[in-house]
C-alpha cells in the first residue's frame, strides 16, 4: 500500500462535492486532499495550485476535465506521479465539434446575464437514464454547477485540452481507468485506449452509468481507488 498523498481533482463545474462520498470512505486509510480547479486561468496554473497541496511523489486521480489536468501535471512533472487514476474523461484534444459545443454553452452564459448552472435538459447528458429522475443525484449535480456559477464555467471552458498520449504511454506506475457504462460525454471506448496505453492499468467500467460516476456508483468509485491505492 502506497504512502503517498491521493489528489482527487474534480471536473467541470464540480467542487470537493463531486468526491464526498470518496472522501469519507478512503481518508481513514490515506492522507486524501482535492484539489481546486476552479480558479486558474491557464491549466499551468491548475497544474501549479494542485501540485503545492503536498509535497514529494503524490497519487492522483482526475475525473472529467481533472483527467486532463492530471495528464498536464504528468507531462510536467513525472517524477511526481506515483500512481495515476483517470475517471470519465479523455486524452486527445478536443474535436472540432466539442470545442464548438463548449463555444456556443460560453456564449450563451456570457449572454443571459443569469447564469443557472445544469439544467434538466443537459443533465440527461450527464446522467444515466435510470438516474436523471433520482432527486439526490441530480439534486447534487444542478447545486454545484449553480455554486460556481457562469464565471468559473467560463474559465474552465477557456482552458487548453491537450494531447496526453505521449505521457501515457511514458507512465509505468499503477493506473486505474474508469468509465460509466453509458457515459455519453467520454464513452468507454476511449477509455480502452487509454488503459491499453499504460503496461500497468486496470480498466474498471461501471455498469449502468453516465458520466458522473463519482456520484452514480460510489462505492464502486471508491473500491477501485481504494484498490488502486492498494497495489
Amino acid at each position: 500500500m502506497t504512502s503517498a498523498p491521493l489528489i482527487l481533482i474534480p471536473g467541470l463545474l464540480n467542487d470537493a462535492d463531486l468526491w464526498r462520498d470518496q472522501v469519507a470512505a478512503l481518508s481513514s486509510r490515506f492522507k486524501v486532499h482535492v484539489a481546486d480547479i476552479t480558479r486558474g486561468e491557464t491549466m499551468a496554473a491548475l497544474v501549479e495550485t494542485t501540485f503545492d497541496l503536498s509535497d514529494g511523489p503524490v497519487a492522483v486521480a482526475g475525473f472529467s476535465l481533472g483527467g486532463y489536468v492530471a495528464q498536464a501535471m504528468l507531462k510536467q512533472s513525472p517524477e511526481r506521479i506515483e500512481r495515476l487514476a483517470l475517471l470519465d474523461t479523455g486524452f486527445r484534444p478536443d474535436t472540432p465539434e466539442r470545442a464548438a459545443e463548449r463555444a456556443h454553452l460560453t456564449q450563451l452564459a456570457t449572454a443571459s446575464g443569469k447564469f443557472l448552472g445544469i439544467g434538466d435538459r443537459l443533465l440527461g447528458s450527464y446522467l444515466a437514464p435510470n438516474h436523471v429522475a433520482n432527486p439526490d443525484m441530480a439534486g447534487r449535480v444542478k447545486a454545484m454547477t449553480r455554486r460556481l456559477g457562469a464565471e468559473v464555467f467560463i474559465r474552465q471552458s477557456g482552458l487548453m485540452r491537450e494531447d496526453g498520449e505521449a505521457a501515457l504511454r511514458a507512465f509505468t506506475g499503477p493506473a486505474l481507468v474508469l468509465c460509466g457504462e453509458v457515459d455519453q460525454i467520454t464513452p468507454p471506448e476511449g477509455h480502452g485506449e487509454m488503459a491499453a496505453l499504460m503496461p500497468h492499468a486496470e480498466l474498471v467500467i461501471a455498469p449502468g452509468c453516465g458520466h458522473l460516476t463519482p456520484i452514480e456508483a460510489p462505492e464502486l468509485v471508491s473500491g477501485a481507488l481504494a484498490r488502486w491505492m492498494e497495489r
